[in-house]
């Protein structure tokens, strides 16, 4: 039997200065000297920002002053501070602006376009520093000091410039995100002034948004007594009429609870008014996250996060929302970096003897890439049979419900960085069979209502990112469509839309003996 290897805990290496690596600025102080090295502190604010300039022994070459935040403003401190470095020949220079929300990125634009190196100081980070010498004062020019030293010390970290691909995927996921919280909020008002309006007829349908004759309704009859009045033949004539889907059981539930329904509130025609003008809203909503994911699904097939599809239960949606936050791979340099920024490891309190390890979950971390892992966690646990049988097995051990959620987020977080950064497909040996990524796509096209060409640019896209060894196995089960779609068959032929697009990504797979042709072209089989 061969022997099991134990891991040893790697131990922590104080070879390194003290202080952050990545904003260490010591090694190019001692290069050009210290009096020949200066800081630039901007302390920023919503109309306009404070900074000064002084070398690294804290001489101050240009006192604090303000600068507006216009092009005029913005371009003669640039000058001002070149100026400053020529006259007092200082040969090296960086820029620590302190972390504002969005209102640092005017000034830090400003300095990169004229290629200065910026960097960024966290608020905490300045405010442990102007506590130390100014616990009860807190003005601008104490700021600007407090920045300096973080800067001095090391603790201005360079920021990584993300492309227009990743910001775009961040943006457009963020918003649809932000539209899907509203039309939740929405949908509950929309049930609230509903059971003022009409009581309990809402709970007549399972889902209420999917019924197409539920709020159609609501418009055309004003009370209950009026759906009694038109009866079964009125309202279905006028159904008809609107080409409005409906079943016969539907109207006849209706006009059994209109015989029994209580009297509505005492607004009950401006309750019914705001329901339906909610109602509107909510369609309108609807309509715009179903345009953002099929953007999601464009983007998403350039990047290799596409790759995470092959895991069983994840969709387009979760993969360009982890895309989104996590940005390049390159980034990081393995999955506890993805944990690390998401804050899922446990606060740690130690002093002397006393050591409570196993806190709750870190503060200060990145909430959206952690609100992200934990919410494919919450899929992975209810969608895939290998992470749904570890958390019954964990709950019967009794072990805590919040702790098993972070636990499988990072068991994902592992895996996902093995797939993405080695450009892999899954191949968990806990897995029984993986997803195929181009039919998955396929069907969210489908259920997208994409058009033909559009869908066709995703799914080649999507081909260039996987594996060529691959490839047979993910032309698959598009080949068995596209048999069963040329079998004959008496009868009507399916829409020949999808017979083109599988021909098409077929031939990009490399497998079978297709003719690969132009989107659109009558046969290309």
């Amino acid at each position: 039997m061969a022997a099991r290897s134990s891991r040893s805990r790697s131990h922590r290496s104080w070879d390194e200065p003290l202080g952050k690596p990545k904003g260490a600025i010591q090694s190019r102080v001692q290069q050009v000297g210290p009096e020949h090295f200066g800081i630039v502190s901007v302390d920023c604010a919503k109309l306009r920002s404070k900074w000064l300039l002084a070398d690294f022994y804290g001489k101050v070459i240009v006192p604090p002053t303000h600068v507006a935040h216009n092009r005029v403003e913005l371009d003669a401190m640039i000058n001002q501070v070149r100026q400053a470095c020529q006259q007092h020949e200082v040969r090296d220079v960086i820029i620590a602006i302190e972390l504002t929300g969005r209102y640092h990125h005017t000034t830090r634009d400003a300095f990169r376009r004229h290629q200065f190196e910026t960097r960024i100081v966290h608020p905490f980070i300045s405010k442990r520093f102007r506590e130390m010498d100014n616990p009860d004062i807190k003005t601008d020019d104490k700021d600007l000091v407090a920045i300096f030293c973080a800067a001095k010390m090391g603790f201005a970290l360079l920021e990584p410039q993300g492309n227009h691909l990743w910001l775009t995927l961040q943006l457009l996921a963020r918003h649809r995100r932000d539209l899907v919280r509203k039309m939740s909020r929405l949908a509950c008002q929309i049930r609230e002034h509903l059971d003022a309006a009409w009581p309990g007829y809402a709970a007549l349908f399972s889902v209420l948004w999917e019924s197409n004759t539920a709020l159609a309704l609501v418009r055309k009859y004003a009370s209950p007594q009026e759906l009694l009045a038109a009866g079964v033949p009125g309202i279905r004539t006028w159904l008809r009429e609107q080409k409005i889907h409906f079943k016969l059981a539907t109207i006849t539930t209706v006009l059994d609870w209109a015989q029994q329904a209580a009297p509505g509130a005492a607004m009950a025609l401006l309750h019914r008014r705001l329901a339906l003008s909610g109602f509107d809203d909510y369609q309108r909503k609807s309509q715009e996250i179903l345009e953002l994911e099929r953007e999601l699904a464009c983007y998403l097939c350039q990047t290799p996060y596409v790759l995470l599809l092959s895991i069983p239960g994840i969709n387009v949606v979760w993969a360009a929302e982890f895309a989104g936050e996590m940005g390049p791979i390159e980034h990081y340099p393995n999955s506890r970096h993805i944990t690390g920024r998401a804050g899922l490891f446990p606060r740690r309190y130690q002093s002397d003897t006393v050591d409570h390890p196993n806190g709750q979950l870190a503060r200060r971390a990145n909430r959206r890439l952690r609100a992200v892992l934990l919410g494919i966690a919450d899929t992975l646990i209810g969608c895939n049979h290998y992470f749904s049988a570890l958390t019954i097995n964990w709950r019967k051990q009794g072990k805590d419900p919040h702790h098993n959620h972070v636990k499988i987020a990072l068991r994902f977080a592992r895996i996902a960085f093995i797939m993405v950064a080695g450009r892999r497909v899954c191949r968990h040996p806990g897995l029984r069979h993986r997803d195929t990524i181009v039919d998955k796509l396929l069907a969210f096209h489908r259920e997208h209502d994409t058009p033909l060409k559009k869908a066709l640019v995703d799914m080649h896209r999507a081909a260039r990112q996987v594996p060529r060894n691959e490839y047979p196995v993910e032309a698959a089960p598009l080949a068995q469509q596209l048999h069963d779609f040329n079998r004959p068959h008496p009868g009507p032929k399916g829409p020949q839309l999808l017979g083109n697009i599988l021909a098409i990504v077929l031939a990009r797979l490399g497998v079978g003996a297709v003719e690969s042709r132009e989107p659109g072209e009558s046969n290309p089989t």
